[in-house]
């Protein structure tokens, strides 16, 4: 993709390094996560405007150490240095890194010289996120101090000559009281970026790229019917018209009536070749008597592929594959020698089960709130769009243990239930994800005087800026009551509600 501008994340392994690039493109200026240890060359040729350093989890003295070419700081370009990022550069540029006696974490008030370029608009002290343990003791030449706390004698420092900076806190969490802002005056105030980066200007310049790549050849898409299948797939239909065909795979583990949600869509609105495929025997069979879900996930992967690749052979020869592979994805399955957080299978090439020239990847460099723009923008209904968060397994994953027919019905019709009560109650937009699980637990209950012996439904509510972490929704009595009361009332073999009330960490969000 074309950008005039663009900012270089230094991956160290850090927690954050996604979050980072995130806003950055906040602030309208596109940013791409790179291996710390990049070429000079590769960082040449890409031409930033900036560089950031992540931080991460190991001590920039240790024998294996991350680090990068020592000669990136003499490139001329703005570096800022963040955690480990400016423990670093001290350590590489002759300051003292040393280990302090204690973590710090938290939010903590700093001190902060607000003559800094770093810090233009900030009151002298402001609350950051701390999270170290190392800590620099003593600058390097050439650089002054430009923030401290009352456990971290340099929290921040600058090398205005050299365009060189560091900071301890963590600006990128929200949990830094106007962070971003920090971010921005490095964009702006140091890099002298403009900000060009717009979804507006991705689509448009997307679409001409597919049309100039696939011209008239013929594009085969796997729908699931998430949001970024589904983006992905509109947007290629806007540049290829009828030659894109959707194999929409209903496998029964989808949420209430939403298999002909999905389908009315894309045959009503936009006019795109649509095949249905109900498969939900096929895939029920295959996971009778399993109860691990790693088991799960793997059956249904491998399953979803086998009669993908059957419908495909059905069309016969397709050139391009498409797949709603999203930034993401292609971080968190490893950059380079970056820690490799979890492996997806639709990053990595092509796959080795389908005989096509090539995958058509449109949304690789797009986070999830950009992926939902591109929605609004090509047009597909808001209620799409947000969608809520939906894994691949679907919800085989919701279903403790094994996975039946009835088990699914009982899922389904509680799940559409707190799921309309939490739109009822206007709260939908405001809960970052929020669904229900059928335990596999039960429990005596008493109904119509009768002793009852059935199932618990466990509720569901995160609240999330980037669901690496996430507190737990404090959803209105109220509403808990109303949504309670109807499950019981209205779903059979169900006797007992319960809401989980763990964040994460130390929890997930999903059960399995």
């Amino acid at each position: 993709m074309k950008n005039n501008e663009l900012i270089l994340i230094l991956d160290f392994g850090g927690q954050y390094n996604q979050l980072i690039a995130r806003r950055v493109r906040e602030c309208n200026v596109y940013s791409e996560v790179v291996p710390f240890d990049i070429s000079l060359d590769k960082i040449k040729e890409k031409n930033p405007k900036g560089i950031i350093f992540t931080g991460g989890p190991a001590s920039c003295y240790g024998d294996d150490a991350p680090k990068c070419d020592e000669g990136i700081f003499d490139l001329g370009i703005p570096i800022l240095g963040i955690c480990y990022g400016m423990q670093l550069m001290t350590n590489v540029l002759g300051g003292t890194v040393s280990r302090a006696e204690k973590r710090e974490y938290g939010t903590t008030d700093v001190d902060i010289d607000n003559s800094s370029p770093l810090f233009k608009g900030f009151d002298s002290k402001n609350g950051f996120l701390m999270s170290h343990t190392d800590f620099v003791s003593s600058v390097p030449d050439g650089f002054r101090n430009i923030a401290y706390t009352d456990s971290c004698p340099n929290a921040g420092m600058e090398n205005l000559e050299r365009n060189l900076f560091g900071i301890q806190f963590h600006p990128e969490v929200n949990n830094s009281v106007n962070g971003i802002f920090v971010i921005r005056n490095f964009l702006y105030n140091i890099c002298n970026c403009s900000g060009d980066w717009q979804i507006s200007s991705f689509v448009d310049e997307t679409v001409n790229k597919l049309k100039d790549k696939i011209g008239d050849k013929k594009v085969l898409c796997a729908l699931s019917g998430g949001v970024d299948s589904s983006v992905a797939a509109v947007l290629v239909s806007k540049a290829v018209g009828k030659n894109l065909t959707c194999i929409f795979l209903d496998h029964g583990l989808l949420r209430k009536n939403e298999g002909d949600e999905v389908e009315k869509i894309f045959t009503e609105q936009f006019d795109i070749n649509l095949i249905r495929v109900n498969c939900k025997e096929r895939f029920l069979s295959k996971l009778s008597g399993v109860v691990d879900p790693e088991a799960k996930r793997k059956i249904i992967g491998e399953e979803f592929i086998r009669v993908f690749e059957e419908e495909a052979k059905k069309i016969g020869t397709v050139d391009f594959l498409v797949q709603g592979t999203i930034y993401p994805d292609v971080i968190e399955s490893g950059l380079g020698k970056s820690s490799v957080i979890k492996s997806h299978h639709n990053v990595g090439g092509l796959p080795d089960y389908v005989d096509f020239k090539e995958i058509v990847e449109p949304l690789r460099s797009l986070f999830k709130d950009e992926v939902r723009k591109t929605g609004l923008e090509l047009g597909i209904p808001e209620n799409l769009v947000f969608r809520q968060p939906f894994p691949g397994p679907g919800l085989a994953i919701r279903v403790i243990g094994e996975v039946t027919d009835d088990k699914l019905d009982i899922l389904k019709e509680a799940d559409s239930i707190f799921r309309e009560e939490i739109a009822n109650a206007e709260l939908h937009k405001s809960i970052n994800q929020y669904f229900a699980v059928l335990t596999n637990l039960k429990s005596v209950g008493v109904m119509g005087d009768e002793r009852t012996y059935d199932y618990t439904i466990a509720l569901r509510a995160v609240e999330t800026t980037d669901f690496m972490t996430g507190v737990w929704s404090k959803i209105p009595y109220s509403v808990l009551e109303k949504v309670s009361s109807r499950i019981v009332n209205e779903v059979k073999h169900v006797n007992r509600v319960v809401y989980d009330i763990t964040s994460k960490p130390p929890a997930t969000i999903e059960w399995e």
